[in-house]
């Protein structure tokens, strides 16, 4: 009776105490009613006055501006039927959902002429509160799409007569309403913003998972299941000496134990999901590394399709970095060709006709650095060897020994050997199994590594044309494919999980830590050392607050400071 009590009085409002269970109207309980309001702040609530009526009724372009057959103009607020009096007088009102053709005119002044006519043969359409995108009144006016009309259209709207203000929409405020009249958390408010920004396949894949809501239902879920827990908890505090538990408090922290180690496990998921989620958004890293003159900027032009590179026979033409951004396969990707890395350790390098290379300067050493740390801060790396002529008229591979190490430690790699034309297929296979038993097999993470043959030369000669793959850069394509997908896949019951935002990974992190405080106070095993219950549940408030700060559903201190950044995008 105590715990359901207990549970009605958090989840009532404050000045609902009367109506909790006759328990609390016929004892004083100033600390538990004290205590149900404390706990009450925490509990997401939609104020009846928190309505954006009072703001008025705002217009705006929805569609893209610039020259276009249709341009959907958007109205929301409680003065959509005014506009339309405004701008179809002498015509009722469409039916709620339904599509009406009508002729739009200045508000205040119909001329049989039709001197006055803004458009004809628009389309309305009326949707009544509270079932629309913004929860409130909602009327569309599909009008043709030139500029000049579209700017007529929006200035008759706001020579509306209406009894609220009439206005253009700041950025973001169809959003910001939606979200405020409860239609969408604010996860689902910065998915829509990355679906308006997608340009690739899985950018939007990304997207419209995150989009689909069941992010936010599942961080509410956490947030009601430690606002319980952290009831019984605070009840234990303030009514373990009058009331009798059926839990003692060893117990009760047991079970909540257990909840929050469930919940950490999830946490965990979802920061994997932001991980890969974020390659998807921002773009997968991939760093050209190999010796000068190994082909680097061939490849990379051929990959991206367009002379980004300087191609020349002089080696170590390439002395920064070069990026280029694409979509292979529905990934936006970041190509970076990089300064050719020599050392010491490195076999002798020559020019095509022989002379060696000359000692390394100032401003190719500092190449070989910045090579070196892009090829640290990226997720795929290509490490490109050569077929090269030795002094003796036979031929061998080229490598730098580092690159091949920094490649082992990428998280996803592919080792390619360029320049394969000069040889036949039978020295190829001679100099690949060499190649793999005197360089690869002593790398851990290259020993099992199958070199792709290519040749960018191959693939811009005339003769091959007519193949399919000439060069073999259509297959490194499709294995750089296959590495993407194996840095962002996700179980098909997981797929959700990739529109987790960087923000919600942040504010994750946070209640993680929270929750881990939690597991420390509440597992204490020290006889002279108990469990300090009042800073269990203070760890679980952080944590809940952290939860809240992600929907925007609950009181929380820097909800207000996002939403603009948030809305604006």
């Amino acid at each position: 009776m105590f715990r359901y009590a207990l549970r009605r009085a958090v989840t009532q409002r404050p000045w609902d105490f009367k109506s909790a269970p006759a328990l609390f109207q016929s004892q004083p309980w100033p600390r538990f009613h004290r205590r149900a309001h404390d706990l009450r702040r925490d509990v997401p609530m939609i104020d009846e006055d928190a309505s954006l009526t009072g703001n008025g009724t705002i217009y705006a372009l929805s569609s893209g501006s610039g020259r276009a057959g249709i341009a959907v103009i958007r109205v929301s607020g409680p003065g959509c039927l005014d506009v339309y009096r405004g701008l179809c007088p002498a015509k009722a009102p469409p039916k709620p959902r339904y599509a009406g053709v009508r002729t739009l005119f200045e508000p205040g002044s119909v001329d049989a002429s039709g001197a006055d006519m803004v458009d004809s043969d628009a389309l309305v359409l009326y949707f009544p509160s509270p079932k629309t995108v913004t929860g409130e009144d909602v009327l569309e006016l599909h009008v043709h799409g030139g500029s000049a009309t579209v700017k007529a259209v929006l200035s008759a709207i706001r020579k509306c007569s209406s009894s609220r203000e009439i206005r253009y929409a700041e950025p973001g405020e169809f959003t910001k309403r939606a979200f405020l009249n409860g239609r969408l958390d604010l996860a689902q408010v910065e998915s829509l913003g990355d679906t308006l920004a997608a340009e690739t396949e899985h950018q939007r894949r990304a997207a419209v998972r995150g989009n689909s809501g069941i992010l936010g239902k599942t961080y509410d879920g956490w947030r009601e299941q430690l606002l319980l827990a952290r009831g019984e908890i605070e009840a234990l505090i303030d009514f373990s000496e009058d009331q009798h538990f059926d839990e003692s408090p060893a117990e009760l922290l047991t079970n909540v134990t257990k909840l929050v180690k469930g919940m950490l496990h999830s946490i965990q998921l979802h920061k994997l999901g932001s991980q890969r989620s974020e390659l998807l958004r921002n773009g997968i890293r991939i760093a050209l590394l190999g010796p000068p003159n190994a082909g680097k900027s061939s490849l990379m032009n051929q990959i991206v399709g367009r002379e980004a590179s300087i191609v020349s026979a002089e080696a170590g033409t390439t002395r920064d970095i070069v990026e280029a951004s694409l979509d292979i396969r529905g990934y936006l990707c970041s190509f970076a060709d990089t300064a050719g890395i020599r050392t010491k350790a490195s076999e002798s390098i020559r020019n095509h006709d022989g002379t060696p290379i000359s000692t390394i300067g100032a401003v190719e050493a500092e190449g070989i650095r910045r090579a070196r740390q892009k090829a640290l801060d990226s997720d795929v790396i290509i490490v490109l060897a050569s077929v090269e002529a030795t002094n003796s008229g036979g031929h061998r591979i080229s490598y730098d020994i580092e690159t091949l190490q920094l490649a082992a430690g990428a998280q996803q790699c592919l080792v390619a050997v360029n320049k394969t034309d000069v040889v036949s297929s039978e020295s190829l296979e001679r100099l690949i199994q060499d190649f793999k038993a005197s360089a690869l097999a002593g790398i851990d993470g290259l020993r099992d590594a199958e070199p792709l043959v290519i040749s960018c030369k191959a693939a811009v000669s005339p003769i091959a044309a007519g193949l399919t793959d000439a060069g073999g850069i259509h297959d490194l394509t499709e294995k750089l494919a296959q590495s993407f997908s194996n840095l962002t896949s996700l179980p098909d019951d997981m797929q959700h999980l990739l529109g987790v935002t960087e923000r919600q990974n942040q504010l994750l992190s946070e209640c993680e830590r929270h929750l881990g405080d939690f597991m420390a106070e509440a597992q204490k095993t020290d006889p002279y050392d108990e469990p300090d219950v009042v800073l269990a549940a203070e760890n679980l408030r952080l944590a809940a607050l952290r939860l809240a700060s992600i929907t925007g559903r609950g009181e929380s201190g820097d909800v207000e400071e996002v939403l603009g950044v948030i809305f604006e995008k």
